[in-house]
């Protein structure tokens, strides 16, 4: 089969995908059930067909949704569905059609409930280690610089730049944040993304903070040629703490060493460029680029949802993964790429269930743009998360009740009501929910998740959310109990792949199994 074989089987295993979508809305009757499920079992022969050979994975995808549990696929497919027209529950995300599937346990050394740093760090270095601690093992203490010594452990990015692969970290939070720094950062904290955190430290040590260590990955690597590519958020760990260091805001940095380590990046890689906004982003001729750094906001990127309000503008997921590819594809030997939604998780800590289900929807359509721009002959793509959220689907809603709004159920003869459903205490209660969070508030001022909560805490269990909008964007979602900051959950989250080696995922699996299905795919070690 060649690799344009591939592409087109692909593709049209996609178009089939789509039309059997179709069929659903048209008419569901017992015989159109009989025949989609027949059309899924042959859909997955032909991934069958592709994956049949032995081939080695050239290029490996690693595909983060943070935070992205079970649960909010569900509610990701229902809720993509609907922006369709559609009832929503028969949908499918682009990845949940890949072939293999397992389910991935999270826990870290120390945490029955673990954080991104320490599942993030297993996904990548092939060892579980203690949360709050990025890309370092289990003997570390947490804070201290003098124990890291002869502790560190490996990437999968490292072994491919040392292979001589390219690579590339691609993500909407912070490039200094938990998930995208444990591919290049060996650190005890994973707060110390700049300089100025040293203070927070319990020994500061001669440890580089993260966002240094992204600069010197070169120095610290003897034979690579340095990351290809890095984009996303965290432009202030970079700049100095001068006034009007940040060009998008005339904002102060972060760093007291002065030191501008985006001027560094061009200083010290061969054809390298630099971007902070969308029309820089745009105008990127990767022909002519090897090395590219793209910080799009001081913190965090937006949320899908608000990209276009953004004041100096960025690219979306989807358009990062692209030209990610595109710059990495140049490489025959091959690349590794790693890709976060980052923001699903920030969503959901702000009980913002709306723009944690459209980051996730996004998530997927990165990965289709993924997939059609590759052979996956010869590419091993891999979907999966760091950890879950305490985040719930429930209350018996009829099929196609909006995902975002009030439970409307059915009557004593399975007929669909139209007025919403009543909890015990005479008020209406929303599909999703949270097992915890910041209490039960009305809607902030602000639209966004981030919005910065001045309403108390009801005098009642609950309040009355009967003429509340709980679809609209703004809306966070009531808690069972009141925290400060809603938790991550620690129960298993899903592994999606397709391509060279996805017969590995299967069953249930460590998290630090990944990073060892990934080396053999690649077969690393041996070329």
């Amino acid at each position: 089969m060649t690799s344009s074989t591939g592409r087109i089987m692909f593709r049209s295993t996609v178009f089939a995908l789509s039309t059997l979508s179709l069929t659903c809305l048209a008419q569901e009757t017992p015989d159109s059930w009989y025949e989609d499920g027949r059309n899924v079992v042959e859909r997955n022969l032909a991934y069958r067909n592709l994956a049949s050979s032995n081939a080695i994975a050239k290029n490996v995808i690693l595909f983060v949704g943070d935070g992205m549990g079970v649960s909010t696929v569900t509610a990701a497919r229902i809720l993509a569905g609907q922006l369709e027209g559609n009832p929503g529950e028969e949908n499918e995300l682009f990845f949940e059609t890949f072939p293999n599937v397992a389910l991935s346990k999270t826990y870290n050394t120390d945490a029955q409930v673990p954080d991104s740093a320490g599942t993030m760090s297993a996904m990548v270095t092939g060892i579980k280690t203690d949360r709050g601690v990025i890309s370092v093992n289990q003997n570390v203490s947490r804070g201290d610089c003098n124990s890291t010594q002869g502790n560190h452990t490996q990437t999968f990015l490292e072994h491919a730049e040392l292979k001589g692969l390219s690579t590339g970290v691609v993500s909407t939070a912070r490039l200094t944040h938990a998930t995208p720094a444990a591919n290049y950062a060996h650190t005890m904290e994973r707060n110390y993304e700049d300089d100025r955190d040293a203070e927070t430290l319990r020994v500061v040590g001669d440890c580089a903070d993260i966002a240094r260590q992204l600069i010197e990955f070169v120095d610290n690597f003897p034979g690579s040629n340095g990351i290809e590519v890095a984009m996303g958020g965290g432009r202030r760990s970079f700049i100095p703490r001068v006034e009007g260091a940040d060009p998008e805001n005339n904002r102060q940095g972060e760093r007291l060493d002065g030191r501008n380590l985006t001027d560094e990046w061009l200083n010290t890689l061969s054809n390298s460029a630099y971007v902070w906004n969308k029309e820089q982003f745009d105008a990127i001729d990767v022909s002519s680029v090897d090395h590219l750094l793209g910080l799009f906001n001081a913190s965090n990127m937006q949320y899908s949802h608000d990209t276009a309000s953004d004041q100096g503008g960025e690219p979306s997921l989807s358009e990062m993964t692209e030209k990610a590819i595109e710059l990495l594809s140049k490489n025959e030997d091959g690349f590794f790429l790693n890709v976060e939604a980052g923001r699903i998780d920030h969503a959901h800590h702000a009980l913002n269930p709306y723009r944690a289900l459209t980051d996730t929807i996004e998530l997927a359509n990165a990965v289709q743009t993924a997939a059609e721009m590759v052979d996956l002959e010869e590419t091993l793509i891999i979907v999966t998360a760091d950890h879950s959220h305490v985040f719930t689907i429930a209350g018996y809603p009829k099929r196609g009740n909006p995902i975002l709004g009030k439970v409307v159920g059915l009557d004593s003869a399975g007929e669909p009501r139209t007025e919403p459903s009543l909890a015990a205490d005479g008020k209406p209660y929303t599909t999703l929910g949270y097992a915890n969070g910041r209490g039960h508030y009305e809607l902030p001022d602000r639209n966004t998740a981030d919005a910065i909560y001045t309403m108390p805490i009801s005098d009642e269990r609950r309040n009355d959310l009967s003429e509340v909008d709980t679809t609209h964007e703004g809306f966070h979602s009531e808690a069972l109990v009141p925290l400060g900051d809603e938790t991550h959950a620690g129960e298993d989250v899903a592994i999606y792949a397709i391509g060279p080696g996805a017969d590995l995922i299967r069953g249930v699996m460590e998290q630090n199994v990944i990073f060892h299905v990934m080396m053999e795919a690649s077969q690393l070690e041996s070329r």
